[in-house]
C-alpha cells in the first residue's frame, strides 16, 4: 500500500524562499541592457540626424551654385538678344528700300525665333543639370536610411 503524504496546512501557505540578491541583479541586468539599447537607439538617431544636416547644407550650397548658374546663362541669352537688336536697328538704319526692310526685319525674326529655341533648350539643360545636383544629397541620405531600415 501506498502511503499518502498530508499536507499541513503550511505547506500549502509557505511563500517561497525570496533571494533579494537575486532580484537585484536581474534588476541590474535589466537596466544595463535598457542602457546599452537607449546608447544604439540614440547613436543611430544622431547618425541619420548628422548626415540629413550634411544633405541639406549640401542641397543649400548646390542650389546657390545652380542658381547662379541659370542666372549667369539668362544674362547671357539676355545680352546676345540685346546684341542682336541693337546689331539689327543699326542694319535698319542704312536701309534704302522698304523691300529691304521687310528682308531685315524677316531675316531678324527668323534669327531670334531661333535664338530663342537655342536659349530655351540651354536653359532647359541647366535647370536640369541644377535640379539633380540639387536633388542628389537628400536622395543618398534617404536611400540610407531605408536601407538601414529594412536591415533593422
Amino acid at each position: 500500500m501506498a502511503t499518502k503524504k498530508t499536507q499541513t496546512s503550511a505547506d500549502v501557505f509557505e511563500f517561497p524562499a525570496f533571494d533579494v540578491a537575486k532580484m537585484t541583479d536581474g534588476y541590474r541586468e535589466m537596466a544595463d541592457k535598457s542602457v546599452n539599447q537607449t546608447k544604439e537607439a540614440y547613436a543611430k538617431v544622431k547618425t541619420v540626424a548628422e548626415d540629413a544636416t550634411k544633405a541639406i547644407e549640401t542641397t543649400l550650397e548646390k542650389a546657390q551654385t545652380g542658381t547662379v548658374e541659370l542666372s549667369l546663362k539668362a544674362i547671357d541669352a539676355a545680352r546676345g538678344n540685346v546684341e542682336h537688336s541693337l546689331s539689327h536697328m543699326e542694319a535698319l538704319l542704312g536701309v534704302k528700300s522698304v523691300a529691304q526692310m521687310f528682308e531685315l526685319q524677316t531675316s531678324f525674326f527668323r534669327k531670334q525665333a531661333e535664338m530663342m529655341v537655342d536659349q530655351a533648350k540651354v536653359m532647359q539643360e541647366a535647370a536640369k543639370k541644377v535640379s539633380e545636383e540639387v536633388s542628389k544629397p537628400v536622395k543618398s541620405v534617404a536611400e540610407k536610411a531605408i536601407n538601414e531600415t529594412k536591415v533593422a
